[in-house]
């Protein structure tokens, strides 16, 4: 806004120019360009101009401060009038037109320096009025057109803003793609916060240690967390918050609808937040056999000691005690050539019925989302053809676009590698031919998947352990106590 001293000797006149976007004021009709047209109309007719008026907002919705604030000053005489650039700067929509035209009835002098119309003329206003119509019914048009634009690339599984946090933009009518740099980030955020053991402060706290920032290079607020996990996108889903409408998207999911529930219950309170539990190798693995309670591990003077803490109850063990006789019962499995043979002529039997099995599992679960995505035609149809109204419409469509991903979900864990049962059994196989060196070399996690697998029944008797083998491994520990016999 840029005020000039008034000249007594010439008529007053405010200069009001107007560009919808930032963009548009450095290039195409700017913002210099309507005032350089406006100087020289002015010019012309012997008027000064003492104040302009800059909008850099749209004409779409009324209420554009900069406008406002003219009609304001001209209600009050501090000018002649006004010179506008064009009508459909000053009236591309009709409540702002409405007020200029009171202001002409009221004598304000209006002038648009690119049209020559007398607006105190009866012709002139209906010309006028005609322009500023049909300037109105543009904008109108071109707000349905754009969107028409908008819901089409959404109902093609694109996302038509800004790519959400752990994607990027990859150009128009293409879809969003992970972020290389954020999207391993934003998906731990979401692990994290599942596990119950971070609240939204301590997790932006903890998730900023880690180096996840917006796209400002700021670190992401609480309140941006809590957006991002009630956020669809991340499962592969658009909402559309105008409309609160869910639309299937076709950009790569960064998690499973699984985790994004989880991180929901947590959010609304439904889950208990966990406590930090250290790690021990025989954790949830040996109960007290007078208590028939599971022993917990803790650290004491450098060793770790598995107790039981019913009260009166005085069961307690070294966890290296444990850890000898475990070691001493593995080393004893046999593994020898002609059982090798039989176990794995078995496997391949079960190979076979096992892969028809998950055949017909897959082909059941197809026909499951083909079900769901016939009765997702059917509601857009009857959408369509009147018979249900849209709040029902919305309801039932995000209840089935939820089911159809979960759905999904099911059917790709069954299609994929970790779930196939008998390679799973065959590396059991090949474990079982060297566990004991297998246990010895094994992580935390390892020794304690194997463990679980080979064994049950645990417990401590007094300082006596009971490690007992699970078939078929406490059958390949009894043949070391038979000289002769078939596998």
């Amino acid at each position: 806004m840029i005020i000039i001293k008034q000249n007594d000797r010439m008529p007053s006149y405010f200069g009001y120019i107007r560009v919808s976007t930032v963009k548009q004021g450095e290039h195409g009709v700017s913002l210099q360009e309507q005032k350089d047209a406006i100087a020289r109309y002015a010019l012309a007719k012997g008027f000064e101009i003492i104040r302009w008026f800059e909008e850099r907002k749209t004409a779409a919705k009324s209420g554009r401060p900069e406008f406002d604030l003219m009609l304001k000053e001209l209600n009050k005489s501090t000018a002649k009038g006004v010179i506008i650039h064009k009508i459909d700067r000053s009236a591309r929509n009709l409540k702002d037109w409405s007020n200029l035209g009171e202001l002409i009835d009221s004598g304000v002098d209006v002038h648009f320096a690119n049209e020559s119309l007398d607006l105190h003329s009866r012709g002139g206003r209906l010309s006028a009025d005609i322009q500023a119509v049909v300037a109105a019914d543009y904008i109108r048009n071109l707000k349905e057109e754009t969107k028409k634009g908008f819901y089409g690339l959404i109902k093609q599984g694109l996302y038509p803003l800004p790519a959400p946090l752990g994607y990027v933009d990859c150009g128009k009518g293409k879809p969003k793609e992970l972020d290389p740099e954020r999207a391993p980030l934003v998906k731990k955020a979401f692990l994290l916060y599942a596990s119950g053991q971070f609240s939204l402060d301590t997790l932006t706290a903890e998730m900023y240690q880690k180096g996840l920032r917006n796209r400002n290079g700021r670190p992401v607020s609480r309140s941006g967390l809590a957006k991002m996990f009630k956020n669809p996108f991340y499962i592969g889903l658009i909402r559309i918050h105008t409309s609160n409408e869910l639309f299937s998207g076709i950009h790569p999911p960064l998690i499973s609808k699984t985790l994004l529930d989880r991180v929901n219950d947590v959010l609304q309170g439904k889950q208990v937040k966990k406590i930090v539990q250290h790690e021990f190798v025989f954790r949830k693995l040996f109960s007290c056999r007078q208590c028939n309670r599971l022993m917990t591990g803790e650290k004491q003077k450098g060793f770790v000691y598995y107790r039981c803490h019913t009260h009166g109850c005085k069961t307690s063990i070294r966890e290296d005690n444990i850890n000898q006789v475990v070691q001493d019962k593995l080393r004893r499995i046999i593994f020898n050539h002609e059982l090798r043979h039989v176990l794995y002529k078995a496997l391949q039997k079960f190979r076979e019925t096992w892969f028809e099995e998950r055949n017909n599992n897959i082909a059941q679960m197809e026909l499951q989302l083909s079900h769901v995505l016939t009765r997702l035609n059917r509601l857009t149809d009857a959408y369509l053809d009147g018979t249900i109204d849209t709040t029902l419409y919305k309801e039932k469509k995000e209840s089935l676009l939820i089911e159809r991903k979960a759905t999904e979900e099911k059917l790709a864990l069954i299609k994929s590698e970790n779930m196939n049962i008998p390679d799973r059994i065959q590396k059991y196989f090949e474990l079982a031919e060297s566990l004991y060196l297998s246990y010895k070399s094994a992580n935390l996690d390892e020794k304690q998947e194997l463990l679980k697998m080979v064994s049950s029944n645990c417990g401590v008797e007094g300082k006596n352990v009971v490690f007992m083998l699970n078939f078929p491994y406490s059958e390949l520990e009894k043949m070391a106590s038979v000289s002769s016999g078939g596998p």
